[in-house]
């Protein structure tokens, strides 16, 4: 199948499954239109037609429709609104507030049912999926470049070790062996953690894990090591990869390290143009065979106090 077909394809199940192909919703005399025209008001307060239409991307004569309908149920009241004489504001009354509540009770105990089955790894992954849709399709500015940094919490190292063989993997064919490095560095770093010298970030967005970053003890002292930088494709662009390197060069110094080391690869192309523009410089350049391919590695090094 391709994107076109399989979107389609999940439209049809989803809107089956929570029942949005009957005429009227839970069971109720309101429709899916009028239901979130209710919900609108319930969660938004008293406002004109005009910004529930924005809000719900609603056609104007639909939603003058639902509003007549509302009005004559006694659903709704409408007030001429004090600071714009010619707006007229739209507000649930105690009857439309209650009728509200029945349609959300019902809902949520219809999706309480639908998650019923579902043990709790397969909640949680059903979650991120749907966190991870809205935020692919969000066309919101703001929504959709809100991006927060945050410490480690269990089940992260796994996933990024996970997340970075498969990307590796996509974008560059790198074989299994990248994973055993990744497990290699990650093992050490758990099991020998040094808070007064070591430190990691993961970044968010829309609620999903976007990227990470490791600042690891080095060989030599007063030497740190930046490790496994890396950035999720629906995430990039958004200066994710800037602001990680940024904390953990901001991070070493303030733990008194003299100098950042790293390690990549020349294929990792954006990467290095970070590092770049960090103010780290190319000391070394070796090349080796691994992960399944001939590669060029390079050592970069930041000066973090200088004279």
């Amino acid at each position: 199948m391709n994107a076109i077909e399989e979107f389609r394809q999940f439209n049809r199940f989803f809107t089956k499954e929570i029942g949005l192909l009957d005429k009227h919703l839970l069971a109720s005399d309101y429709t899916l239109a009028e239901a979130r025209v209710l919900y609108e008001l319930a969660n938004n307060g008293e406002q004109t037609a005009a910004e529930l239409g924005r809000s719900l991307g609603m056609d104007k004569a639909h939603l003058s429709r639902i509003v007549a309908r509302f009005a004559k149920r006694k659903l709704i009241g409408v007030r001429v609104s004090p600071a714009h004489g010619k707006h007229r504001l739209i507000a649930l009354t105690p009857a439309g507030k209650k009728a509200f509540a029945a349609l959300d009770l019902g809902s949520q105990q219809q999706i309480e049912g639908l998650l019923a089955p579902l043990a709790a790894d397969a909640r949680t992954q059903l979650v991120a999926a749907m966190r991870h849709i809205h935020a692919l399709l969000d066309r919101s500015e703001a929504e959709r470049n809100a991006v927060t940094y945050r410490s480690l919490r269990p089940g992260d190292i796994g996933w990024i070790i996970h997340r970075q063989m498969a990307l590796y993997h996509a974008e560059y064919g790198w074989d299994w062996t990248y994973e055993g490095l990744v497990c290699d560095i990650l093992g050490k770093f758990v099991a020998h953690f040094d808070p007064e010298r070591e430190a990691a970030w993961v970044a968010e967005h829309n609620g999903a894990i976007a990227g990470s970053i490791f600042l690891v003890k080095g060989d030599e002292e007063g030497v740190a090591k930046l490790r496994l930088l890396y950035v999720e494709p629906s995430a990039r662009g958004l200066g994710i990869g800037r602001e990680l390197v940024a904390k953990c060069t901001e991070e070493a110094r303030a733990k008194g390290y003299r100098q950042l080391k790293l390690w990549t690869n020349d294929v990792l192309v954006s990467a290095r143009r970070i590092y770049e523009a960090a103010g780290f410089r190319l000391i070394n350049e070796e090349k080796h065979h691994s992960f399944g391919h001939d590669l060029i590695g390079q050592t970069w090094l930041l000066e973090l106090h200088q004279d």
